[in-house]
């Protein structure tokens, strides 16, 4: 454990920190799966409805360095080809 005050506040922050990060990695999650949920429904419109807010919210975990830019590139890449794939 820290003994000194600022390494105490450092232990702080890093938690908060943390927990943010943990809240935007299951966000991110979330909507991925919900998008592929309706993929397998093959329900395109609302798949293609969808894909704004994963924009979304896979840049912002970008900008905020919770994941890294070419994954993020990656991630969107590959759900758009999933919901352009329906028939």
């Amino acid at each position: 454990m820290p003994i000194l005050k600022s390494a105490k506040k450092r232990l702080i922050q890093d938690e908060k920190k943390k927990y943010a990060n943990f809240l935007k990695k299951r966000e991110m999650r979330k909507i991925l799966k919900e998008v592929r949920t309706l993929v397998t429904s093959k329900n395109k419109e609302e798949a293609l409805k969808m894909l704004p807010k994963v924009y979304k919210v896979i840049d912002k975990a970008a900008k905020t360095n919770v994941i890294k830019d070419n994954t993020a590139s990656r991630k969107k890449s590959r759900i758009t080809k999933l919901v352009n794939s329906i028939q």
